[in-house]
């Protein structure tokens, strides 16, 4: 997941500025694509950025929590190049692009954190294309569960809480696949499963 670069203060300035309403789970907010002015600020809820095709295959880019924000790139004008669907129950603020650039142009270290944000998720997604190019099904498995760890109590913890289904997504393989993968981790105890989220016990090993 990709952390926003604006600080706190920021992103609830932004927020304020913008219309909020709640949305169901599994509603498409953005369709690729589509003609859009909006930025979206995270209130509440679990989001996924994906691409898919026209049979429904579908691969995550990015996942989206509160405090984050999406839609940025409305100030360029052109179609939407990613969907977004929401995961679970949200509540987003939607800001105007008027609004964004006015916000934009009254706040100067705003201006830059955004473009650190722009260049931070450049910067994953060439990595991605990258991983999709050079890396194994294993290894873009392996390198999910490290990106997405967290010390927690002295256990390195996968913070997301992820089904099958959605690693197989997020890193452009077959569900049977993953499960392969993961239950080997697990008979191997290189991680466990603890309410609902996976452990690293051990270092991965360099290759499945």
């Amino acid at each position: 997941m990709v952390d926003s670069s604006l600080d706190d203060g920021y992103v609830q300035a932004l927020a304020a500025l913008g219309t909020v309403r709640s949305y169901a789970k599994n509603t498409i907010l953005i369709q690729e694509g589509d003609k859009s002015d909006q930025l979206y600020v995270v209130l509440s809820g679990k989001l996924k950025v994906y691409l898919a095709d026209s049979e429904g295959k579908e691969i995550i880019v990015d996942m989206l929590g509160p405090g984050q924000y999406f839609g940025e790139m409305a100030l360029e004008g052109e179609p939407r190049s990613a969907s977004v669907m929401t995961l679970e129950p949200a509540k987003l603020s939607i800001v105007e692009r008027e609004q964004f650039k006015r916000f934009l142009a009254d706040n100067p270290d705003a201006a830059y954190a955004l473009i650190v944000t722009l260049i931070r998720r450049a910067r994953n997604l060439t990595r991605a294309v990258g991983d999709l190019a050079l890396l194994d099904v294993y290894g873009r498995v392996a390198r999910l569960l490290l990106d997405n760890a967290r010390e927690d109590n002295g256990k390195l913890v996968v913070m997301d809480r992820m089904t099958q289904q959605e690693i197989a997504k997020r890193v452009g393989a077959s569900r049977e696949m993953v499960w392969r993968i993961l239950d080997d981790l697990r008979q191997g105890e290189y991680i466990a499963v603890q309410d609902g989220r996976i452990v690293i016990r051990q270092q991965l090993p360099k290759r499945w």
